[in-house]
């Protein structure tokens, strides 16, 4: 969802450097980049290890609701669509393609992201804190993703912008298209890369997916 649909890893940006500062730390661009696709619980404890203090339970908590409140915010407004993403969901939707949301962020702030993605493109979702902490790059969210769709991850096609998504899309056994926005994402097996969405429709996905069955 995040730097793939809709262009709001940069109001992540402002929420995590303004936690940073809140915690008396200081949260480079290099270091940020390291948080893309990342997890809340994953982020709050890295930024809280950023400004040397213990990243206990409660204080992993404490940080992920106040990144929380300040995201929930910042995500009441409209979310500006990455290029091409709304016109490739519209085809594939209009084919009848079974298509999933998968992304690290949470449910809450997920559901005000689909006010302006919009729910009806999707037969599933699934949330950064709905697979038990085996987030992306772990293969689960994907897997997951599959099984509620009930098809096989050879025969699906994952779209991504992150490292840690493309890895768990390819572990799970997903033909990966990358589609890079802030962070560059290394090539791999699996993995077919494009600089947009633009011209992406459901005759592009369909042939990619047939594609991977062999790889």
């Amino acid at each position: 969802m995040d730097g793939t649909l809709v262009d709001s890893e940069k109001l992540w940006d402002v929420a995590l450097y303004e936690a940073a500062d809140w915690l008396g730390g200081s949260l480079s661009a290099s270091r940020r980049a390291t948080l893309v696709g990342s997890n809340l619980t994953a982020t709050s404890r890295y930024l809280l290890t950023l400004a040397n203090r213990e990243p206990s339970e409660d204080a992993v908590t404490e940080v992920s609701e106040w990144i929380r409140g300040r995201t929930r915010n910042l995500f009441a407004d409209e979310l500006p669509w990455r290029p091409g993403a709304r016109d490739a969901l519209e085809s594939v939707s209009q084919a009848g393609i079974p298509c999933a949301l998968v992304t690290s962020t949470e449910r809450s702030l997920t559901e005000l992201a689909l006010d302006t993605i919009g729910r009806r493109f999707f037969d599933a979702t699934v949330c950064g804190d709905e697979v038990d902490g085996l987030n992306k790059p772990h293969p689960e969210p994907y897997r997951r993703a599959a099984r509620l769709l009930g098809a096989d991850p050879a025969h699906c096609v994952a779209v991504e912008d992150s490292p840690v998504g493309a890895e768990s899309a390819a572990s799970a056994g997903c033909t990966v298209l990358v589609v890079p926005c802030d962070v560059r994402v290394e090539p791999g097996r699996r993995r077919t890369f494009r600089t947009s969405l633009v011209g992406v429709d459901a005759a592009t996905i369909s042939a990619l997916a047939l594609d991977g069955r062999g790889c």
